[in-house]
């Protein structure tokens, strides 16, 4: 049975423009990869409304899982939840756990803070939502059919991952074996690459140059749902390596 597969949207005008460097994208690849479910697809799009709408529903068909991160906050261009309501075709209404969960958190602040009209959109989400919890802030994410929306903040997003991963059903983890040489090169042993590849058409087998002050070389990764196949195809990896006359070592280069 295959592994399901995951798309992640990056949602904010910020990151487009460049003033903010994404910080979700590794952890969301990796946390997904230890759970078998491997992602297939990143898209960044900006905080407009029809661009959103049209995004989610798309990849809502193609992938089993669709994470979202950005947009979810109190001001005015966080627009996600409002938007996967309309993807969905479901109203966007005040969540009665979340509404009185951040309702009572204001009232308990010293002095009291406002739960007014900016916050109450953190408590406003699809009808039929399931709240993502989070151990950092007291605010929300929520999954809504295949859709899982949570927030841009690293430390806050990070929080949500931990709290939904455990209820998602993936396949066996995504393992991976590297190999590297210093002073190989990758026209040198493309060819060779390009049949481990054919011998294993369930892995994903990549060649990456790296570059030190010292001198650069290629490293070989192979990942896969398969322990077995990872760990054959890292051996034929490291000696299409030492065929070709390089220094193969197992790893990462430093």
């Amino acid at each position: 049975m295959a592994n399901p597969i995951a798309c992640l949207l990056i949602i904010g005008n910020e990151v487009l423009s460049g003033r903010t460097r994404d910080a979700n994208l590794q952890f969301i690849a990796t946390g997904l990869g230890e759970i078998g479910i491997p992602l297939r697809e990143v898209r960044i799009i900006p905080d407009v409304r029809e661009t959103i709408v049209a995004t989610v529903n798309e990849v809502r068909e193609k992938f089993d899982h669709v994470f979202t991160t950005g947009g979810i906050g109190p001001t005015h261009d966080d627009i996600t939840s409002e938007c996967v309501a309309e993807a969905f075709g479901v109203p966007w209404e005040p969540h009665p756990v979340a509404w009185e969960r951040l309702a009572s958190h204001y009232a308990k602040q010293t002095p009291p803070g406002d739960f007014n009209l900016a916050r109450q959109r953190m408590a406003t989400m699809p009808r039929g939502a399931t709240l993502i919890d989070n151990a950092v802030s007291i605010a929300p994410g929520f999954t809504i059919g295949n859709v899982h929306v949570m927030a841009g903040v690293p430390r806050i997003m990070q929080a949500m991952f931990a709290t939904l991963a455990p209820t998602l059903s993936g396949g066996p983890p995504i393992t991976s074996t590297a190999v590297h040489a210093k002073g190989a090169m990758e026209g040198a042993i493309a060819a060779g690459l390009a049949a481990i590849q054919a011998r294993f058409p369930a892995l994903d087998i990549g060649s990456y140059p790296y570059y030190r002050i010292d001198g650069g070389g290629v490293a070989l990764v192979a990942k896969g749902a398969d322990p077995a196949q990872v760990e054959e195809a890292g051996r034929a990896m490291f000696a299409l390596l030492v065929e070709a006359g390089a220094d193969a070592r197992m790893g990462e280069p430093e």
